[in-house]
């Protein structure tokens, strides 16, 4: 493990209290980084609305997020179950015999997913979300993984509510629901970029974030202006 970027992860996580906090990039952050840094090959990010409903927050891969949106219409799954008791989940073998989330297992296992850990977004007794790690091969992951993938969790929910605290105008709430509306803007913007430049979905989002960065704009910001404007000059990848 690469014990420097570990340290600057859980830096960037901490930070939340820079004037441009972008909640959607952090999340993105977070999952990129659970990846990175973990033997996992995908994560995501589940978060509740002010309603308490789940609703997909961000993912490393549209394949997560895919199946994140899969457990939330279905109505099973891990994921769900970590956010609703508070605890870790294991699905060590989502193709072995006599599966808790049938449903799910098929779905994961078709998307090329064989074991999945949901691991609690919390503070105390207060559960905001799960970060959810998907893998391709089975069987667990190492406790030394868990601990850090737990403590990746808890330190963004930390960060998330200390910005609540630290903007009062807006309560957590607000904020969770102004991110969750920003994603449906970024999703759009996503599908158009991918369709203009003949992109991937993820590639289309990358170069969104990139683009973004770049510019030193928000990532909502950007995804509106493709969205409004869909014949506006984009940076095009280069090729390879």
């Amino acid at each position: 493990m690469d014990a420097d970027l570990l340290s600057d992860t859980f830096v960037e996580l901490a930070d939340t209290m820079v004037d441009d906090f972008d909640v959607i990039d952090f999340l993105h952050l977070l999952t990129d980084r659970s990846v990175a840094l973990l033997s996992a090959s995908a994560a995501g990010v589940m978060l509740a609305d002010p309603r308490g409903e789940l609703r997909v927050a961000a993912s490393s891969n549209e394949a997560a997020g895919l199946l994140e949106l899969f457990q939330i219409q279905n109505d099973q799954g891990p994921c769900l179950d970590c956010f609703r008791t508070g605890q870790p989940v294991t699905a060590a073998d989502l193709a072995g015999p006599g599966q808790q989330w049938p449903r799910f297992a098929a779905a994961a296992t078709g998307s090329g997913f064989r074991a999945v850990e949901a691991l609690p977004m919390r503070l105390r007794d207060q559960v905001i979300g799960a970060l959810n790690l998907f893998s391709t091969g089975t069987g667990a992951l190492s406790q030394a993984d868990l601990r850090i993938g737990q403590a990746l969790a808890d330190v963004a929910t930390i960060g998330l509510l200390q910005e609540r605290n630290v903007r009062r105008a807006e309560t957590l709430a607000e904020q969770l629901q102004g991110a969750l509306n920003s994603r449906v803007v970024i999703e759009q913007a996503k599908g158009r970029l991918a369709e203009r430049l003949g992109l991937g979905m993820d590639q289309a989002f990358a170069l969104l974030r990139e683009h973004a960065r770049n510019t030193n704009q928000g990532l909502t910001d950007v995804a509106r202006q493709v969205i409004d404007s869909p014949t506006a000059d984009f940076p095009v990848p280069a090729a390879g």
